[in-house]
């Protein structure tokens, strides 16, 4: 609900910092990609073929960061899906007025990684049992979700969060189809990569086997 975290908003500030004035554009897809509604719409064989995924997993900064480490990646863009505001800027997001998540799309080369090994990392890179916060950031923007493109997606993902249940984890991450996927301002794209800084609200933690 909006009202409860309101009284947060004034205690924690949010990660990312906010470029007055500046807005995003719906991001250009290399050529051997799809757009996220043709991916909708695209037949098993044909996304995977093109390897597609999106995540969202609290700030993008450090899902993108722990993603692009993934051997088979080729590249993670920081965005925002599943609001309701055309080419929304960091502030329409922040301040919760768009409805979007913070988000990443990922491009792998399946012949390299699966789909269900970058999920497997989303999932052990942020907490997926964290309601309406990711760590030290508060609001609606950073709640955990997975944007299939396809029914292969969507049930891959379904079957990694009945398994972290099996093991005891209280998941919220919703599975959701992928919207439009906009890209998000330059200075959020390899955020860690260029300040040489480290995430401080993400974390690898083995989540599927060990103790």
């Amino acid at each position: 609900m909006r009202a409860p975290a309101l009284t947060f908003m004034g205690l924690f500030l949010a990660a990312c910092p906010t470029s007055t004035g500046e807005t995003t554009q719906a991001i250009a897809h290399a050529p051997w990609l799809g757009s996220p509604m043709e991916d909708a719409h695209s037949s098993p064989t044909a996304v995977a073929r093109r390897g597609i995924a999106y995540f969202a997993g609290g700030c993008f900064w450090g899902v993108e960061h722990y993603l692009e480490q993934l051997g088979g990646v080729h590249e993670v863009v920081s965005g925002y899906m599943g609001g309701h505001v055309d080419s929304p800027s960091y502030n329409d997001v922040s301040n919760w007025d768009s409805g979007h998540l913070e988000t990443v799309r990922v491009s792998f080369d399946p012949s390299r990684v699966s789909y269900v090994t970058v999920a497997r990392r989303f999932f052990e890179i942020h907490d997926p049992t964290q309601v309406g916060h990711q760590g030290p950031d508060i609001g609606p923007q950073y709640q955990s979700a997975v944007f299939y493109v396809n029914e292969e997606q969507r049930h891959t993902a379904r079957r990694l969060i009945e398994r972290l249940v099996e093991r005891g984890y209280a998941v919220v991450t919703t599975v959701r189809p992928a919207q439009q996927f906009w890209s998000a301002e330059d200075h959020h794209q390899d955020y860690y990569e260029k300040s040489n800084k480290t995430p401080y609200c993400h974390t690898q933690v083995n989540r599927f086997t060990g103790g």
